[in-house]
C-alpha cells in the first residue's frame, strides 16, 4: 500500500460555534459525491434532520485542506449512530475509512464518560451499513442485528457495536 499523503482528521465544531457551517459544507461536499454522484443515491436523501445536531468529522489533506473524507455522530437516547461515512474514490486504498471510524469511536467514548453514560461500562454504536462493506465494519466488532432492508433504494445491514468504556 501507498503511503497516504498528509492528512488531518477534526471534529466540526459544536452547533453556534464559530468555523462549523463551512467545514459542516465540505463534509456535506464529500458525502455528495460519493452517496449522489458516485453511487447514484438521491440528492433529495443527504441533507436530513440529523445534520444540525450531528457531530461531524472531517478528514482532509494538509496544507491545502481539501476536504477528501468524513463520517457523522447521531447521539440518540441510549446508543450513538455512526452514519454518512465516505471517502473521495481516489483516496480510499489509503485506508481512511478506517481513521475515520476510529475517531468516531474516540468521540463515542469521550461522549459518553462526559455525559455521565459510562456507568454501564460499555456504550453501542449503531451502522446502517450497505451489504458490500458489512465485512468493513466486522472489523470494528460491529455485528449484525435483524433483516437487511432497504434504506434509500439500496439493501443495508443494522450493525452494532459495544465500544468498552473502561480504556
Amino acid at each position: 500500500m501507498a503511503s497516504a499523503p498528509a492528512h488531518e482528521i477534526i471534529t466540526v465544531p459544536a452547533p453556534g460555534q464559530p468555523g462549523r457551517d463551512e467545514l459542516k459544507q465540505q463534509c456535506y461536499d464529500v458525502r455528495i459525491d460519493v452517496f449522489h454522484h458516485e453511487q447514484g443515491f438521491p440528492l433529495d436523501t443527504e441533507i436530513d434532520e440529523y445534520d444540525e445536531e450531528a457531530t461531524h468529522i472531517l478528514l482532509r489533506l494538509v496544507p491545502s485542506h481539501k476536504p477528501i473524507g468524513t463520517i457523522r455522530c447521531v447521539k440518540m437516547k441510549d446508543y450513538y449512530k455512526l452514519t454518512r461515512l465516505a471517502v473521495l474514490k481516489d483516496y480510499r486504498k489509503y485506508r481512511f475509512g478506517r481513521a475515520l471510524v476510529q475517531s468516531l469511536h474516540d468521540y463515542v467514548k469521550a461522549d459518553a464518560r462526559a455525559s455521565g453514560l459510562a456507568g454501564s461500562g460499555s456504550v453501542n454504536v449503531v451502522a446502517h451499513s450497505q451489504i458490500p462493506v458489512k465485512e468493513f465494519y466486522g472489523k470494528f466488532g460491529y455485528v449484525p442485528e435483524g433483516e437487511e432492508f432497504d434504506e434509500d433504494g439500496a439493501p443495508h445491514q443494522k450493525m452494532v457495536a459495544r465500544l468498552s468504556l473502561s480504556d
